[in-house]
């Protein structure tokens, strides 16, 4: 990148968070959508134990936007190079460098190292946007890392699979035809589906005032706004919510589907990051976090498995009636 065209923008924070931590979140990507707001998803694509090549897709401003990104890993001197290219701006790319030192046992000082094209600061010269940008990735990481010593029990991980003998296609077909599914599902009372791209989808669903669901809003309805990823030739979904609300900080998750000789098994697999804050007043007063896992367990599951259900009744009734 010529210079002329290239601004650099650097800053260093203090995290109260050990390095070690600090670089385990900066290193680990495919986790970063629980954690961090914007990302949809990150798929690695190749690793060979430092350098690899994520394909990452973020939500802003209303839109998705995916970036391709090389990284090369440095758990010896906690530091990661980076280098993203956005497909918005072909030939451009965003490069720099996360650097990570122990500031004592538990607190630690983090630079960001960036070096961005003209092209993305919305001016020729305006160099806001860049620094803007530093800023706000810091304090990102900031948030999500001074809950480190919190995350054992704020973090969620779960699965629902069921078992199918039907084609994948008709599987696959019910999964991503969203919009029928008030007509079918019982906790689904209205949905509405954008899709500026073929299988990017944008849903807002309308579950009702679930007596077992997040809290009502200003409209007596219980909603939520979900950004979904469509891979059909790997028989994937990937999903998550833009706003969650409840008990709630961060949901994410993926439908898969496992194809074998006799049928397949479908599964749903969900990563849920608890709002501290909800903790108590959720389930209610006096409750602790073992109380929010096991309602947004109970809440989650139970959606899963009915559309699970669904799905195999779907697929299987075409393959009982040509018997």
């Amino acid at each position: 990148m010529p210079a002329e065209r290239v601004h650099s923008a650097r800053r260093t924070v203090s995290i109260a968070a050990p390095a070690h931590v600090v670089y385990g979140m900066l290193a680990d990507a495919p986790r970063w959508p629980v954690l961090w707001p914007t990302y949809v998803h990150v798929e690695r694509m190749d690793f060979d134990g430092a350098a690899e090549t994520l394909l990452a897709w973020e939500f802003e401003d209303g839109r998705v936007r995916s970036s391709r990104l090389r990284r090369t890993l440095r758990p010896q001197a906690r530091s990661v190079d980076f280098e993203q290219d956005d497909p918005a701006w072909p030939g451009d790319t965003v490069a720099g460098c996360w650097s990570v030192e122990p500031d004592g046992a538990e607190r630690s000082l983090v630079t960001l190292r960036q070096e961005t094209p003209h092209a993305h600061t919305g001016t020729s010269a305006g160099p806001d946007g860049p620094d803007a940008d530093v800023a706000e990735r810091l304090a990102r990481l900031c948030e999500a890392a001074e809950r480190w010593d919190r995350l054992d029990e704020l973090l969620l991980a779960f699965e629902e699979r069921i078992r199918v003998e039907g084609p994948a296609e008709l599987v696959y077909a019910f999964l991503y035809r969203v919009e029928e599914w008030p007509e079918l599902l019982p906790h689904v009372d209205d949905i509405s589906v954008r899709e500026d791209r073929p299988g990017t989808q944008v849903v807002v669903l309308d579950t009702g005032a679930a007596e077992a669901g997040p809290p009502a809003g200003p409209d007596g309805t219980a909603g939520s706004e979900t950004v979904r990823l469509c891979f059909p030739h790997a028989g994937r979904i990937v999903f998550k919510e833009t706003a969650p609300r409840g008990p709630i900080a961060a949901h994410s998750g993926e439908w898969s589907l496992v194809p074998d000789e006799s049928g397949l098994t479908v599964a749903c697999a969900h990563r849920v990051l608890l709002r501290e804050e909800s903790v108590e007043p959720a389930p209610g007063a006096g409750a602790l976090p073992v109380d929010a896992r096991r309602q947004v367990r109970e809440r989650l599951g139970r959606e899963s498995r009915e559309t699970l259900r669904l799905a195999k009744w779907h697929a299987e009734s075409p393959v009982r009636r040509l018997r």
